[in-house]
């Protein structure tokens, strides 16, 4: 059984998904101890408890520790990944429920299903929209067609958007697996021309003027840089379906290049103005643009552990190494035979190599 320090680099919960996702597809138990010892409220919280009991049920995983607010989990695949009609709810692990990412559970299932002999649906609840986790719009309009190019057929649908604190949000993803899938490599170190530059300026239950002030700043400062956006603004009133019980705001920015496409996105809170929102999203996407790099740095950690599975070298450009990447590489050196080099400083951009030995 290997032995995962859940406290090491970022310490939160990158670690304990990545080491699950190895352990379903390699078959090799694994015990992760300190888990999310870096943060506030160590643990593992109603998200990552539902990723586990997830991911457990796919390979009928025998587990120890798997208690909310457990700081150590040992987990024994006793089957390879089933493809199958599950239902996941994250509400459910927390009385009073919880809007723990609906992504971040997502992510852990999608490629151990892939490499399930079948088609698998997937309905996740929770939240779909909520801080420290990619939004679900990174992962339909970014994540999931990236990983179409490597050879993972997969496509997801929203039913309902779910915001902090409610929740209540519902994904829906179908994977179509086969048990011996052959992955493409990936070679993505320049990003050609930009092509097209969208984003949606989102709301539920708020007045509709927050929408628009969201989309009106962020043109306002995408214009002065010389770029002619297109941003839509999705409201609970004009439908596009936006349903959802909770309050809530979001402005995504995507960026689609002759190499992919990159996004980017700001959250709004109570006493956050809009124009607020807009211009830390415009910030995010700015940084990426100057970089000149191909991946936005979310994208980045979550490509290591497919091309780490490809059948060839890859690499790919980043506009900031961060920690969440180099704590992914460290935690896939211990389950695969696999060199991964990542150079630039921390927080500068980097050139990311893959090589499976």
């Amino acid at each position: 059984m290997l032995t995962i320090d859940g406290s090491y680099g970022e310490g939160g919960g990158q670690v304990l998904r990545s080491a699950l996702t190895l352990s379903a597809l390699t078959g090799q138990p694994v015990r992760v101890d300190k888990i999310r010892a870096g943060r506030r409220n160590p643990g593992l919280q109603a998200q990552h408890l539902t990723g586990v009991l997830a991911i457990a049920r796919i390979c009928d995983a025998a587990l120890e520790g798997a208690t909310l607010g457990s700081t150590t989990l040992t987990f024994t695949p006793r089957k390879p990944p089933q493809a199958g009609e599950y239902r996941f709810d994250v509400s459910e692990q927390r009385k009073g429920g919880s809007a723990g990412s609906v992504t971040l559970v997502l992510h852990t299932l999608i490629l151990p299903l892939a490499f399930a002999e079948g088609t698998s649906r997937v309905v996740v609840r929770g939240g779909t929209h909520v801080a420290w986790s990619p939004p679900y719009h990174h992962l339909e309009q970014v994540y999931l067609p990236m990983l179409g190019r490597l050879g993972v057929q997969a496509r997801s649908s929203i039913a309902r958007w779910g915001w902090y604190p409610e929740g209540g949000g519902e994904v829906v993803v179908e994977v179509v697996g086969q048990a011996k899938p052959q992955l493409a490599p990936l070679q993505l170190e320049t990003r050609g021309a930009l092509r097209r530059l969208w984003g949606i300026s989102a709301c539920s239950n708020l007045p509709e003027h927050v929408a628009e002030r969201q989309k009106s700043r962020a043109e306002e400062l995408l214009r002065r840089a010389g770029l002619s956006p297109r941003i839509e603004c999705w409201t609970s009133q004009r439908g596009k379906g936006l349903r959802s019980s909770g309050t809530g705001s979001i402005l995504l920015l995507f960026a689609e290049c002759e190499a992919g496409i990159a996004g980017f996105s700001a959250l709004g809170e109570r006493g956050k103005p809009a124009e607020r929102v807009a211009e830390e999203a415009v910030e995010e996407f700015r940084q990426w643009w100057e970089s000149g790099a191909a991946v936005d740095r979310h994208l980045a950690d979550q490509l290591l552990l497919p091309l780490a599975l490809a059948q060839g070298a890859s690499a790919f450009t980043t506009c900031q190494v961060t920690e969440h990447l180099l704590t992914n590489a460290w935690v896939i050196r211990h389950f695969l035979p696999v060199e991964i080099g990542v150079e630039g400083e921390k927080g500068a951009r980097g050139r990311v190599v893959i090589r499976p030995r």
